[in-house]
Parts: structure tokens; C-alpha cells; sequence
């Protein structure tokens, strides 16, 4: 990886497109140290003391602690994230958007993008009058704006306009820059944590409150969860394909041997992302109405067993969710058929997709089951070790693998243009 760097930056084209996503994160980080008027931050991040494990404390990680201080880019790319995946799902709902996605090409692509900016914003305006009446109700507002219905416009519309502003940041990296922008301004957030995470541990070793070994496990764990998560990102099943031999007037086409590759970990972070948000519900209601002791914390809680299978069946169950809408195994064996492929020892059509659709379920229930350990463990590890708890490890394996999943495409993307680059200059 440091070495895919350090080529990249003896190329004068990449070294200007690095430094332009660098600058992109910067002005990112700028707007994160802004925060909105008329809101009581100090007694904000007092509130979300007691929300820490919440969906609202996951938003903040994801956020980069902006969230909790109200800034402009409080929303982050949640309302970007969240308008992608309904108008990706309403694109299989819906044959007029399949239709417009798969069979007009880019100006399809073009049209499916602006239907998403537009949801976007209003997913923005829903989330920022959501966030207003939450500090609206527990007087998390300056005392001489709490009833204001200017100070509620500023601030909804200033919410609404930072979400708006980040997609459109997130456009210029991925346009002008290095890998995903999207997945950039993700990674910049989540990292952003770290320094504060290793300082609370360094403090709590200090006070004596986390025993030095314990910190050392933690750290030794998250470096072993990093291991895994590369190892299996790069896993794939592959499946033998032949193509039959075609004459196509005086010359013979086909007759080669490939293979269809298929991802182990096919949906990626979002069944993760899908779980947390919902077996976090019962805990998010309990500290919005503010019983959040009591029998809620004991079967609820982010470090409870109740939670934590939950949380795991979950994790399994938009696992196959996910790979079912990304993976269509009619449509792949129809695509072999159409084009003379077969696989060896299966007939084309109904006996080929049989067998892809069968070898689906066997890789996505590993990587289902490999998603919930990296997810699951460190919640056990919290709920049988109060002093391992203070190293706020019960969300740090989502974060992990969200932060390195990013890496490695914005590696790949790097090494990608590299390899076009010389593709280039051997042609001219």
C-alpha cells in the first residue's frame, strides 16, 4: 500500500489528484468545526454522553463527532447513503427505474443519479427537522431561540444544505480525485476518531481505571481484525466456465476456459450498517424518552447477549438480502447461454442457474457469519469485561472494517490509474 503511494506520487497527474482529495477532506473537516446558531452545544455533548451506544452514537462515529456538536455537516453522508439504497431498491420495485438504469446506457446512469441528489435533499430536510425537534424537546437550544420559528428555519435548512454540500463534495473526489468521494469523506470521518479513542485509553491507563494489558489485547484484537477483513475482501469463489467454439465466417471464435468470479463478502459493510440501525431502535427510544436504565439497558444495551443475537441474525439476515439484490442468477445463466458459455457438468439455463444460486447461498452464509464475528465478538468482549467496555470497542469492529474496506478500494483505484497510465504512454 505505502508503495502504491509512493508511485502514485512521483506521477505528476496523480500527485495533483491526491492533493486534490486531500484538499476536498480538508475543507470537510473545516465545515465538521462549524457549528450551527442557536444551539447549546456544551449541553448537547453532555446529552449524547448517555447515547454513546445508541443508533444516534453511531451516527456521530460516522459523522466524526459532528453529530453531537451540531456543526453544518452534522448529517454527514446519511442522507446521501440512505436516498442511494431506496432508489437502488425501488430500481428492482419498479420496472420504469430498472429500465432506466439497465437498458438506456449512461444517459440512464445520469437520470438514476439526479433522481438520488433530489432524494437526497429531502432526506436531508426530514433528518434535520427530526434532529431539530430532538433538541427542540430537551432544551438543547439557546434558551431565547427555543420557540423561534426563524431559528428552526436557519437551522433545518442549515442542516439540509451541509448534507446537500457534502454530496456534492463527495462528487468532486470521485470526478477529480482519488477512488469513491463518498467513501472518502467516510473513511476521513471514522479515522478522524482514532486520536481520540487512543487518548481516552491512554487516560483511563493512567487513572488506573483499564489495566495496561487489557489496552495492549485491545489494540493486538483490532490489528488481527484488520488481517481478516483484508484477507477475506480479496476472497472469491470461482466457477469454471468454457465457451464453445463458434464459426463466424472464416473465423472460429470461443473455445476458451475462464471462471465466474464470486465474491465471499458480495454486500460488503451495509449488513452491518442495516443490523446496527435496527436492533438499535429499542435502546434509541429508551434514551429519547429518557428511561434508558433499567430493563432496557439490561436486554437492550449495546453490550447485552439479547442484543448481540439480535444483532447477529440480523447481520445474516440482509447478508442474503443484500446478495440477492446485487446477484441474480437467472440473469447470469441466461447471459452464459446467450453467449455460448457453459459451466462443466451443468446444462445451460435452469440446471446452470440451480447450481450458481446454490454455490450464492454457501459463500454468502460464510460471509454473513464472517460479518457478524467481526461485529458480534467485540460486543461479547464488553459484556463479560467492564474494563475492555472503556476502550469503546462494542462499535469498533464496524468502523474497522468500514475504514479498511476504503483503503483498500482507494488502493485499488490508485493502482487502477497507474496501470492505465502506462497503458497510455506505451500506445502514444
Amino acid at each position: 500500500m505505502l508503495e502504491t503511494l509512493k508511485n502514485a506520487w512521483k506521477i505528476e497527474e496523480l500527485r495533483k489528484k491526491i492533493l486534490f482529495t486531500l484538499l476536498i477532506v480538508l475543507l470537510y473537516r473545516i465545515g465538521n468545526a462549524i457549528p450551527v446558531p442557536f444551539v447549546n452545544v456544551d449541553a448537547l455533548k453532555m446529552y449524547f454522553t448517555q447515547l454513546e451506544n445508541t443508533m444516534l452514537g453511531f451516527m456521530n462515529v460516522l459523522s466524526g463527532g459532528a453529530f453531537a456538536s451540531a456543526t453544518i455537516f452534522a448529517l454527514s453522508i446519511q442522507p446521501y447513503i440512505n436516498a442511494s439504497i431506496i432508489i437502488q431498491l425501488l430500481c428492482i420495485a419498479i420496472p420504469a427505474l430498472e429500465r432506466l438504469s439497465k437498458e438506456e446506457g449512461e444517459e440512464g446512469k445520469k437520470k438514476i443519479a439526479s433522481i438520488t441528489r433530489y432524494s437526497t435533499v429531502g432526506i436531508g430536510l426530514l433528518m434535520g427537522f427530526a434532529y431539530y425537534m430532538l433538541m427542540r424537546n430537551n432544551n438543547l437550544l439557546n434558551p431565547d431561540y427555543q420557540k423561534s420559528i426563524p431559528a428552526a428555519i436557519v437551522v433545518i435548512l442549515t442542516f439540509t444544505s451541509g448534507s446537500a454540500l457534502i454530496m456534492w463534495l463527495g462528487e468532486q473526489i470521485t470526478e477529480f480525485g482519488i477512488g469513491n468521494g463518498i467513501s472518502i469523506i467516510l473513511f476521513a470521518s471514522i479515522v478522524s476518531r482514532l486520536p481520540v479513542s487512543i487518548l481516552n485509553t491512554i487516560r483511563n491507563v493512567i487513572g488506573g481505571s483499564l489495566p495496561w494489558w487489557v489496552a495492549v489485547l485491545m489494540y493486538l484484537g483490532a490489528l488481527a481484525i484488520i488481517v481478516l477483513i483484508v484477507f477475506v475482501s480479496d476472497a472469491e469463489r470461482r466457477l469454471p466456465v468454457q465457451y464453445a467454439k463458434r464459426v463466424v465466417g472464416r473465423k472460429m471464435y470461443g473455445g476458451q476456459n475462464t471462471h465466474l468470479p464470486m465474491k465471499v463478502n458480495m454486500s460488503g459493510v451495509m449488513p452491518i450498517i442495516f443490523a446496527q440501525s435496527i436492533s438499535s431502535v429499542p435502546g434509541t427510544i429508551a434514551a429519547l424518552t429518557g428511561k434508558s436504565g433499567g430493563w432496557t439497558q439490561t436486554w437492550f444495551g449495546p453490550s447485552s447477549l439479547l442484543y448481540a443475537l439480535i444483532y447477529f441474525l440480523l447481520i445474516i439476515f440482509f447478508a442474503y438480502f443484500y446478495s440477492t439484490i446485487q446477484f441474480n442468477p437467472i440473469e447470469v445463466a441466461n447471459n452464459l447461454k446467450n453467449n455460448g458459455g457453459f459451466i462443466p457438468g451443468f446444462r445451460p439455463g435452469k440446471p446452470t442457474s440451480e447450481f450458481i444460486q446454490k454455490v450464492l447461498n454457501k459463500i454468502t452464509l460464510f460471509g454473513a457469519v464472517y460479518l457478524g464475528i467481526i461485529a458480534v465478538v467485540p460486543i461479547l468482549i464488553s459484556h463479560f469485561s467492564s474494563t475492555a467496555s472503556l476502550t469503546g470497542l462494542s462499535i469498533g469492529g464496524t468502523s474497522i472494517m468500514i475504514a479498511v474496506g476504503v483503503a483498500l478500494e482507494t488502493v485499488r483505484a490508485l493502482e487502477a490509474q497507474m496501470i492505465m497510465r502506462n497503458y497510455k504512454g506505451f500506445l502514444s
